[in-house]
């Protein structure tokens, strides 16, 4: 169906009271952080709370990893099992000290992967998945254009050197707030310890990403180090319905950098609800149904992060679809979408409040003697 896009102003019912809204104080100062480039986001609505150098494109290590996991759980079961190639085997690094044609769960591959950092499973993987190093890293590379992401290359699963493999801080946010979405990622980064279940041996893995451990609400993601690239770290914290994600690459300090960003951001901003599921949004008028207009509602929340010190400066807008009789309760009839500086932070289907139905025989003939008595 055509879509029809509609700038709303005072109309919509549930968001003519935005712009009065104001918090009480201002926020405070970002926090001195040691890194060569740095971001932190609210996960839900890409929002930045705070960066640094955040599109300067950089080697990240290990933090690699976190793609690799989300191509494996896209694109494999975590039943099957795969085979330790000879590329795989014997990989310099980190490692899970795979055997030459050992056969592991992709499961157990994959908290190796995350836990243990194993150079070694992400080649496994890679091959068993893509075919091949180079077919994964395409499958890589795809998927960060499908996420919008224009300054990340990848050329290997596992983050071991090269010129050609690059991300942003800010692009590697996007991918772990992604990545963290998906319930099956989220439980193997925040899982403390684990031990395998396949293979000729089995392996107890223990998590190096001390934030789960040491910061209130951590629950991810990936540590990494090279010579080149310097301690990198994707980090992530859940408060009172707010998940931040963050990254610090090259940092002197990336532990203690992450902690001073996450309470930078539960300190300075918190998740408003701008629309609730169910509100009245708008009206769609119609034409040859048994009512002229029909009540459009929000299907879902939209919930984004608001500075606590300064005016929320938040617009709406809607996209409507031209609407065919009959409609039916419930059924998707536009767009509600809401902004701030030009920038979508959330937005939601509009669904039908009502069915609305085709008039009858009856209804036609009054419809028309009406029509003609005027």
């Amino acid at each position: 169906m055509r879509r029809v896009r509609q700038r709303v102003g005072a109309a919509l019912c549930v968001l003519c009271a935005l712009a009065s809204w104001s918090a009480p104080s201002r926020a405070a100062q970002t926090p001195d952080i040691n890194a060569k480039a740095s971001v932190l986001l609210e996960a839900r609505s890409g929002k930045v709370l705070c960066a640094e150098n955040a599109h300067v494109r950089l080697p990240m290590a290990s933090t690699t990893k976190i793609m690799t996991a989300v191509i494996a759980l896209e694109n494999c079961p975590l039943r099957d099992m795969v085979t330790v190639t000879t590329e795989a085997y014997g990989m310099e690094g980190s490692s899970m000290y795979l055997k030459l044609g050992e056969k592991l769960s992709m499961e157990d591959m994959l908290y190796g992967l995350m836990l243990a950092s194993g150079n070694d499973a992400a080649v496994a993987i890679a091959v068993h998945v893509g075919g091949s190093v180079a077919g994964f890293a395409a499958m890589m590379n795809a998927k960060a254009a499908d996420l919008g992401l224009t300054n990340t290359h990848f050329v290997t699963p596992n983050g071991l050197h090269d010129d050609a493999h690059y991300t942003t801080a800010y692009d590697l946010a996007v991918i772990a707030a992604y990545a963290m979405k998906n319930p099956t990622f989220q439980k193997l980064v925040c899982t403390q310890r684990y031990q395998t279940q396949t293979g000729d041996t089995i392996r107890t893995f223990s998590n190096k990403n001390k934030t789960l451990r040491q910061y209130e609400g951590g629950n991810g993601v990936k540590t990494g180090y090279t010579s080149d690239a310097g301690k990198c770290l994707c980090f992530a914290a859940l408060r009172e319905d707010m998940q931040l994600v963050g990254v610090v690459l090259n940092s002197g300090d990336m532990f203690g950098d992450a902690f001073s960003l996450l309470d930078y951001g539960f300190a300075n901003y918190k998740m408003e609800r701008i629309v609730k599921s169910g509100d009245d949004v708008t009206y769609a008028r119609l034409t040859g149904g048994t009512k002229n207009t029909l009540a459009l509602c929000a299907a879902k929340d939209i919930m984004i992060p608001v500075a606590r010190g300064e005016d929320r400066n938040v617009k709406s807008s809607v996209t409507l679809d031209s609407l065919r009789i009959p409609v039916q309760a419930g059924s998707e009839c536009g767009m509600l979408s809401v902004m701030e500086n030009g920038r979508v932070l959330g937005s939601t289907p509009l669904v039908a409040k009502e069915t609305v139905e085709s008039p009858g025989v009856r209804e036609y003939f009054s419809r028309c003697i009406r029509d003609w008595s005027a």
